[in-house]
């Protein structure tokens, strides 16, 4: 395993699993699969429906909580909810998140960013952070935190590498951490000749390559899978390392394309949703 250091100390493992579009059966056994084969970095969110799943597998898997590094995410429709951050907790039954994240940038999300600061503040939460943010709307909050986001979480691949936001992340000691990092599987990206003839060399699969890419590169990743043999294939990274030559050209096939961008429609949508926590099993 390979760890990032956050702005406040606090080390975070470089690979991790997402439950993103799983259900809580599947986000249990996913979960539990992960840890058995040595994940220790679980991300999940208030939107997934599945925290208290993610927090039944926690705690059947044995190991203990100091072990575990847990992440999720503040829905905008709670951001002014005075109790979202120990709703979250209930759930997740457990006494402290490793990592909290702001998840949309919709609704008043500077109370919801206040609200994680108090929840720092209060021991509850290890580190704070930011999800789908532009570089605009992260100098905002920078501009009136008290407690500096430590993470950014956002679409980034080897087709959109966001170069130009990492150096801004680097200038601020913000760690990015990647969602879709194989592409959203976009079969050109997975078939890219490149891929396969790196795998060939190392004895990998091209997305064992990519996400090798993305550790190196210093992104944080969270690939989800409800499939054991992809969840395990996914962790096995760290026996292996791509030149800085082998680097360079993956760093030559950005194309700035994303497969997500979030609109002041969606952003309304998105602060008047409310997840249906209470039906989650």
């Amino acid at each position: 395993m390979e760890f990032a250091t956050l702005n406040n100390g606090i080390r975070m493992p470089m690979a991790g699993i997402g439950t993103f579009l799983l259900t809580p059966d599947e986000a249990e056994a996913s979960v539990k699969s992960a840890l058995a084969c040595g994940y220790r970095l679980i991300d999940t969110a208030n939107a997934y429906v599945n925290e208290k799943a993610v927090g039944r597998a926690m705690k059947q898997s044995g190991l203990p909580r100091e072990e575990i590094f847990l992440e999720t995410k503040l829905w905008p429709s709670f951001y002014e909810q005075d109790d979202a951050v120990d709703k979250t907790l209930e759930r997740l039954g457990t006494d402290y998140i490793d990592l909290l994240l702001i998840h949309q940038p919709a609704g008043n999300y500077v109370a919801g960013y206040r609200q994680m600061e108090k929840a720092y503040k209060a021991g509850k939460v290890k580190a704070i952070g930011l999800s789908n943010f532009t570089p605009a709307q992260i100098r905002e909050i920078l501009a009136i935190c008290e407690v500096k986001p430590a993470v950014l979480q956002t679409e980034v691949h080897p087709y959109s590498q966001e170069k130009e936001l990492k150096a801004f992340l680097d200038g601020e000691g913000i760690v990015i951490q990647a969602w879709y990092p194989l592409g959203h599987g976009d079969k050109a990206l997975l078939e890219e000749p490149l891929f396969a003839e790196l795998g060939r060399k190392y004895g990998k699969s091209s997305a064992q390559i990519i996400l090798r890419w993305h550790i190196q590169d210093g992104n944080i990743v969270i690939p989800g899978s409800k499939n054991p043999d992809h969840i395990r294939a996914n962790f096995d990274l760290f026996d292996f390392a791509l030149t800085d030559e082998e680097m360079e050209k993956i760093a030559a096939m950005d194309q700035k394309k994303r497969y997500y961008t979030s609109t002041p429609e969606m952003l309304k949508r998105y602060a008047e949703m409310v997840p249906p926590v209470d039906d989650q099993k």
